[in-house]
């Protein structure tokens, strides 16, 4: 299975957030939009970082001015990118060896797409379902 597949039923939406605005701004965009991630563009809307809401709570911990920080000071620059070719169980591996929990997917240096580990958990589960379905058929069947 493809990660285009997992976007084809996402859709194309990306909050995304630009790296001068503050942490206050980032909770904002977090909790308007119910998501745990922002990908952190430049002015042409490249991604340039990630910001994850654990990002914040552990900084939060040791730094009294969390919220006015800016997000390019907290954000992850180090991200595991996507492509809608790769396949979802690889894509799933790195994902659990990285310990990241949300990939934006690029296609032609285009931000087209972000996918979670979540989304790539109900993607398996949905495939493993249809098998159960079709099983079920065949033996009533037989």
């Amino acid at each position: 299975m493809k990660t285009s597949l997992v976007l084809a039923k996402k859709g194309p939406n990306v909050a995304t957030i630009h790296p001068e605005l503050t942490i206050r701004d980032a909770i904002g965009v977090l909790a308007m939009h119910n998501i745990g991630s922002l990908v952190v563009v430049d002015d042409n809307r490249r991604p340039v970082g990630i910001l994850e809401e654990h990002d914040i709570i552990r900084r939060a911990a040791s730094d009294e001015a969390i919220f006015e920080r800016r997000v390019g000071e907290v954000m992850k620059k180090d991200m595991v990118i996507g492509s809608p070719h790769d396949d979802l169980r690889m894509l799933a591996h790195t994902m659990t060896e990285t310990r990241t929990r949300h990939v934006p997917i690029l296609e032609d240096g285009e931000l087209v797409g972000i996918v979670s580990i979540g989304d790539i958990l109900k993607a398996e589960r949905d495939t493993y379902m249809g098998e159960v379905d079709r099983l079920q058929i065949e033996m009533m069947g037989s």
